[in-house]
């Protein structure tokens, strides 16, 4: 990856990734400030993961981004402001930044959902320029940035990861002879982030309704009502 010769953790990836966004989509604001950093890693929207990320935390990422010649600092005011040089180290073209700033924002998407992450970035014309583009980054000669995964069951279209840091997740890789080719229409837009987010709400509401039991029983008690008015194991 030309002067980058060591893979990124995931925090220094979201780092560099909300630098990188940040240029593009609040020019009038960056280089950022270190809150401004901050608020931008902990969004609850457009990441993957969500992250709760301290000040100190995004300090050593910063600290060890500038070894890389990664990140550029200025003082100005009375706060020290961030920037990339994502474009300095890579050498890859301004659409380029914009593809591999949504990947390693969002996570692994398909061309047409990066052509849409991007929107505010780069407008690209059509989705066979964003996968020239991914095409360029992934025989790069100085090292590929991106991959092409597995298409998932039952899924139309194949996504892309970055490889800025670790491998993608082992489910997302395995070869199409693999997979489960008998997975049903209705699940064939699902991935597997929603997923765990589906699992995640079910075990919150199953939470949820052990505590509203629980707190029915003790009226029942106090009442003198039978404390099996709503037993174990009842939905409704």
């Amino acid at each position: 990856m030309s002067a980058l010769t060591t893979l990124l953790s995931p925090l220094e990836i979201r780092v560099l990734g909300v630098l990188a966004e940040k240029q593009r989509t609040v020019p009038d604001s960056y280089p950022l400030t270190l809150n401004s950093l901050l608020a931008g890693c902990n969004q609850k929207t457009s990441r993957q993961p969500i992250m709760e990320v301290s000040e100190a935390q995004a300090q050593l990422a910063l600290e060890s981004l500038k070894r890389y010649s990664l990140i550029t600092e200025t003082s100005g005011g009375r706060a020290y402001r961030y920037g990339h040089n994502v474009d300095g180290v890579l050498r890859i073209p301004s659409q380029s930044i914009a593809l591999l700033t949504a990947l390693m924002l969002r996570g692994p998407q398909t061309a047409g959902e990066l052509r849409i992450a991007c929107d505010r970035m780069h407008n690209f014309a059509d989705i066979s320029s964003v996968e020239a583009f991914l095409d360029e980054m992934a025989e790069r000669p100085a090292g590929a940035l991106v991959v092409k995964l597995a298409r998932l069951p039952g899924a139309r279209e194949q996504r892309w990861a970055h490889l800025l840091g670790d491998a993608p997740p082992v489910q997302d890789t395995l070869p199409p002879s693999s997979l489960d080719t008998t997975a049903s229409p209705v699940l064939a837009d699902v991935t597997l982030d929603e997923v765990a987010t589906l699992k995640a709400r079910v075990s919150r509401l199953e939470q949820d309704l052990a505590s509203t039991r629980a707190a029915l029983q003790r009226v029942c008690a106090e009442l003198g009502m039978p404390k099996d008015l709503w037993p174990e194991g009842t939905s409704s």
